[in-house]
């Protein structure tokens, strides 16, 4: 456990003197089920205004003489803030997440927590850095994110032609490329900034959204799919029309 929450050093530093807030673990999926979890929020009825942060700083966890893995990674952080929309037409329409612990062994840290405490020993055997079986990964991510963002469009009667962007987690240029084939889209539909900035973790989509609105790309009443898969195995997708 790691405490205090990042969320209580953020609402002190902001001075958002009224907020509460919460950490949510989902590694690289992190952004997809926070949004989730702050729609479901919104819609209860007893929050008006939710700030949602996806951030990482992947480059304190990576081990440099990785070479496989090390070059993948960077550091980013990215914020967006939800409210509730008088059009129900706009905002997040739907959802599909997933979560699977058998791939708890193919992408990891193994140090820290309660099971494996910092000592010297944990640290000289680098248990505190990431561990990745890219391979292994790379072939059920590829299938994860295809199919649940395939399976979303399917559900919601949602034709290639539909969808304006589809903003897919910058871990892999194959697996972003594989997600959008899967999807029937051209490449000028795929938000891609890994090739600035690595892998980002919980803040590649948010970061994505943020370029591509501030661009003037991204406009009021675009059908965007979100897609993600991470570390658990979490993944999922999310089905959003564009409301600013």
């Amino acid at each position: 456990m790691f405490f205090p929450a990042t969320a209580c050093l953020v609402q002190e530093k902001i001075g958002a003197t009224n907020a509460w807030g919460f950490d949510l673990s989902a590694a690289c999926s992190g952004f997809l089920f926070a949004y989730q979890t702050a729609c479901s929020l919104i819609e209860s009825g007893q929050f008006k205004k939710i700030l949602l942060i996806g951030a990482d700083k992947m480059t304190s966890i990576v081990d440099y003489t990785d070479r496989n893995n090390c070059i993948l990674f960077g550091d980013a952080g990215s914020a967006v803030l939800l409210e509730p929309s008088e059009d129900m037409s706009l905002g997040l329409q739907d959802s599909i997440l997933r979560i699977d612990g058998a791939g708890k062994d193919k992408l990891y840290m193994l140090g820290g927590g309660s099971l494996n405490p910092p000592t010297h020993q944990t640290i000289d055997n680098k248990m505190h850095y990431i561990f990745q079986d890219g391979k292994a990964v790379f072939k059920v991510a590829v299938k994860g994110m295809a199919d649940v963002s395939y399976e979303l469009m399917q559900k919601n009667n949602l034709t290639a032609d539909d969808i304006a962007y589809l903003v897919p987690h910058q871990a892999n240029m194959r697996i972003i490329d594989a997600t959008g084939q899967r999807m029937g889209l051209t490449k000028d539909k795929v938000m891609v900034n890994i090739d600035k900035y690595g892998n980002t973790t919980a803040a590649t989509i948010p970061s994505c959204l943020t370029e591509y609105y501030r661009a003037g790309k991204l406009k009021k009443g675009d059908k965007v799919i979100l897609s993600a898969f991470g570390a658990g195995y979490t993944w999922g997708a999310s089905y959003v029309v564009w409301a600013i």
